[in-house]
């Protein structure tokens, strides 16, 4: 039982080599990642902004890496144009812009009254 829960770790992370290893907007979203990490750390966040922004990059990252799944699933079954295996394609990338979004809107909240302070 132990060695086949250690085995299902070793393919989630092969998943993840690959997700970041062949996605270039994983690697865009994960420096995005970074850097909010770093003004997190630069302006001194709370405790609670900090919630906000792991969840936030979580959040974009998870849905990037579904939408990977997704896409490698349909290039598969339907390796062919179809109008639906695209439209599939197209709502998977719409919810990664989605969740993107949600977390510029919250990086905002967060960030920005800090930096205006600063520049007052």
């Amino acid at each position: 039982m132990l060695k086949t829960r250690i085995k299902s770790f070793g393919y989630a992370i092969k998943g993840i080599a690959f997700f970041f290893s062949s996605q270039p907007n994983a690697k865009i979203h994960l420096m995005a990642g970074v850097l909010a990490s770093g003004l997190g750390y630069t302006l001194k966040i709370s405790n609670l902004e900090w919630v906000g922004i792991v969840f936030s990059i979580g959040a974009v990252l998870t849905t990037e890496a579904i939408n990977t799944a997704l896409e490698e699933l349909v290039n598969f079954v339907s390796p062919e144009y179809h109008k639906q295996a695209g439209i599939v394609k197209d709502v998977a990338a719409g919810a990664v812009l989605i969740t993107a979004l949600m977390a510029l809107v919250i990086g905002c909240i967060i960030f920005l009254p800090k930096i205006i302070s600063l520049l007052s």
